[in-house]
């Protein structure tokens, strides 16, 4: 696999509930697959993210977990790391959000193809794009369709709504068991080799092929 940029990731939307903690962790786990020194920055008081990397087995590639679920650990990080991977709190907004959106070289927000997610995304691209950073493109915004059941009427109204909000989808990730699975065990996709997962790893290769620029 071609080796990435390296940088900083921000996995974030309003909405809790929207997958944050499960792209943020696989990410994680994908970039570690690749060699990479990764570390996953655990912004949100629930600790999800962290609990994942507690449970992640000595002999998977390594991800360094960090604590920022409060706001004072925000920015502090290991040296020599190639990437890493924010797992920000839900509801988030303000100063919290310029906070992390400063870290950040990519934004991805994750989107089911409920109302409320699209509530919540309209809400959250509309509080940011006034932030320096954005304004002046130096964090790249992105828009991840998640949980995606195809052929749906759910879905094909989520492809209509990414038209509205002026944002084309990076990835569309289908809804499987086998990332909950996976995850009680510390591990992603990505750690498993298994040919039936084909399908799935294939979802995140525009994702992964971003981070390339």
């Amino acid at each position: 696999m071609a080796e990435t940029a390296g940088g900083t990731i921000l996995v974030a939307n309003l909405k809790g509930g929207c997958g944050k903690t499960v792209i943020a962790t696989t990410l994680a786990a994908a970039l570690a697959g690749q060699g990479a020194k990764v570390a996953l920055a655990d912004a949100d008081r629930q600790k999800s993210a962290l609990r994942w990397t507690r449970r992640r087995p000595v002999d998977a590639p390594a991800v360094e977990a960090l604590d920022w679920s409060k706001s004072k650990d925000v920015g502090e990080r290991p040296k020599k790391l190639d990437w890493l991977v924010i797992d920000a709190p839900g509801a988030l907004r303000g100063a919290r959000a310029e906070e992390l959106i400063a870290q950040a070289r990519l934004l991805i927000a994750p989107l089911s193809p409920s109302f409320y997610d699209l509530d919540a995304t309209k809400r959250f691209l509309k509080e940011i794009e006034d932030l320096k950073r954005v304004r002046k493109g130096r964090v790249e915004v992105r828009l991840v369709g998640n949980r995606i059941r195809p052929r749906t009427k759910a879905a094909a109204g989520l492809d209509a709504e990414f038209e509205k909000l002026g944002h084309a989808p990076l990835a569309r990730l289908s809804e499987r068991a086998i990332y909950g699975e996976l995850a009680e065990q510390g591990l992603s996709i990505f750690d498993r080799p298994a040919k039936a997962l084909d399908p799935v790893r294939a979802q995140w290769t525009p994702i992964l092929d971003a981070l390339k620029d």
